[in-house]
């Protein structure tokens, strides 16, 4: 009279899979929405130059060395080996007279200005917090490091918004952009920004030109030591 009943499949008891959570989309509605800033459409986040700000791209040593330069509240991101500075919102256009004015226009310099039309790859959100510790620079020990130089945090695993790196090692070593200090939500970037008109001008903003001037002076030794560097068939056989 009545039909078998139908069996139950080991697929109708299980759960179907949460969708994951969109990470991409909480970054960039964090630094649209906290922080003002346009990002690119696609995916990994990328921040658009030259609106808020551009981007000078350098590597580590000639970033430390430039960071005397900045105000505190200046946005530094590292990854890898490479620094990004944000500069004001047009000082790529004026890079290329102002290295020429310093005398460095005919020298290749490991030195990428990022304007507008350009972007740069978002940072986890948060910043560095807690301990830290210094950070070598290429060729040193890390006994060699000066006291004062740049600390690095070495973060925990917290959410990528609580303030600190999600990341754990040392800063830049998964391959990810972080933020070695990072922006202030609710306050305006501009004002700490290194720009052109600071010249002369007295006011608090730093000055883009000594900071190009240190970044280029640096790049310029990373280069020169590069060149004088031992191939590496040689450096083996002389260890």
């Amino acid at each position: 009279m009545f039909g078998a009943p139908h069996p139950v499949t080991a697929s109708a008891l299980v759960p179907l899979p949460r969708r994951p959570l969109d990470e991409s989309g909480r970054v960039r509605r964090w630094y649209e929405g906290e922080l003002g800033w346009p990002t690119v459409p696609g995916d990994p986040v990328r921040l658009a130059a030259g609106v808020r700000f551009d981007v000078l791209d350098v590597p580590t040593e000639a970033g430390h060395a430039a960071l005397r330069r900045l105000e505190p509240g200046s946005p530094v991101a590292v990854r890898g080996d490479r620094m990004r500075l944000l500069v004001a919102a047009g000082s790529a256009e004026e890079l290329p007279g102002l290295l020429e004015w310093l005398e460095w226009g005919s020298l290749a310099l490991d030195l990428v200005a990022i304007g507008a039309g350009g972007s740069m790859e978002a940072p986890v959100p948060g910043g560095a917090s807690g301990a830290g510790e210094n950070v070598p620079l290429p060729g040193q020990r890390a006994s060699q490091v000066p006291p004062g130089a740049a600390v690095a945090p070495v973060p925990d695993r917290a959410g990528p918004f609580t303030g600190r790196p999600c990341s754990p090692g040392r800063v830049g070593s998964q391959g990810a952009a972080v933020w070695l200090r990072p922006p202030e939500p609710g306050c305006e970037v501009e004002a700490s920004l290194p720009t052109l008109s600071a010249l002369g001008g007295g006011g608090k903003a730093p000055d883009l030109v000594r900071l190009v001037d240190t970044v280029a002076t640096h790049c310029h030794r990373v280069r020169l030591r590069r060149a004088c560097a031992p191939p590496p068939a040689l450096r083996t056989q002389g260890q």
